[in-house]
């Protein structure tokens, strides 16, 4: 039962990015001006589009798990504190919390990793049963 949890965690935490790195990636120039507007540089995009897609996928299917999920947190905190500064709005405010709490969650799973339904415990599963051969 806590493995399945741990997929379905996952699969919660890294929709949101896969889903938000697709947007980016069909809306390039909307999103870079965007960027512009909150003071960044347009050429900051493809990594946000690589952290957003990248780590939403190794986190989905469980691919050096605490490593994406470690960046996500950084990542989750930092788009909170760019984009979602402006406490006198309700709206920014709930959406400051929500990646408060997505980062919670991406901090959870970098400390506990992906559980057995994952890529990183087919590869650890691959590499004992090579070191029983060699």
């Amino acid at each position: 039962m806590r493995n399945f949890t741990l997929l379905v965690g996952r699969l919660g935490l890294s929709l949101i990015f896969i889903l938000s790195g697709i947007g980016k990636l069909t809306a390039y120039s909307a999103t870079a001006k965007l960027l512009v507007a909150h003071g960044l540089p347009p050429g900051l995009l493809p990594l946000v589009i690589f952290a957003e897609l990248g780590g939403g996928l190794a986190v989905l299917c469980g691919l050096l798990t605490r490593w994406a999920a470690a960046g996500l947190f950084v990542y989750t905190l930092l788009a909170a504190i760019l984009f979602h500064n402006n406490f006198a709005d309700h709206e920014q405010w709930i959406n400051f919390m929500k990646n408060v709490a997505i980062a919670g969650g991406f901090l959870l799973l970098a400390v506990h990793g992906a559980g057995d339904l994952s890529l990183d415990a087919w590869r650890r599963r691959r590499r004992q049963r090579q070191k029983i051969f060699f």
